[in-house]
């Protein structure tokens, strides 16, 4: 039996952050690999936002390239509906049955997901990892780990927050400012040649 990590976002772009917990969750939690599922149309995010289904999927194979225990699935792109994570969920589960499944989530994901659809269902199938996105809200993970260890299992992974999001870096590409040290240098590479985020 496996144990396996399932990490969606929408990756716009993927940057050192998704990484880092990539790696740490399958350090700390002895993952065989980890699985980066970039979203089709996020629930929560305006499809204005996002750079193209075949453009964040390259910057994630980019990013992972170099890593034989992290792989990229174009599984929620190839979908026509919005990607709730239970239908994403429930496609790895058929594809490993009888393997451990973990997702990945940031904390400001914890602190909503009871609000996500089917979510209980989401808790029967595969257990939660939840990295923190900011300093000092340990009180709180441990309060909403609490609330939702009665539908499932969750996982704080202890590693320090990342000091940059996605939206900020799309931010200093736009304002021309220093934005490579956050990201893999094939994905700058990347960006710069298809003239991402510029305006």
């Amino acid at each position: 039996m496996k144990s396996i990590g399932i990490f969606g976002g929408s990756f716009n772009p993927v940057h050192n952050g998704h990484l880092n917990l990539a790696l740490n969750a399958k350090k700390e939690l002895g993952l065989d690999k980890v699985i980066f599922v970039p979203a089709n149309i996020p629930p929560h995010k305006s499809s204005r936002e996002l750079a193209a289904n075949d453009i964040r999927l390259e910057m994630c194979r980019l990013a992972v390239s170099g890593h034989d225990d992290l792989e990229v699935s174009d599984f929620e792109m190839t979908q026509t509906s919005k990607s709730y994570s239970i239908y994403t969920v429930l496609h790895f589960r058929q594809m490993y049955p009888d393997d451990t499944l973990y997702l990945l989530i940031g904390s400001d994901m914890l602190f909503s997901f009871d609000t996500w659809y089917r979510y209980q269902d989401i808790l029967k199938n595969v257990r939660l990892a939840v990295m923190s996105r900011e300093n000092g809200e340990n009180d709180r993970l441990r309060k909403k780990t609490q609330e939702l260890q009665q539908y499932g299992k969750v996982h704080i992974i202890g590693s320090p927050p990342y000091p940059v999001s996605s939206t900020e870096i799309r931010s200093k590409i736009k304002n021309r400012e220093k934005y490579s040290c956050y990201l893999a240098e094939k994905v700058v590479q990347y960006i710069t040649l298809m003239n991402l985020y510029t305006d």
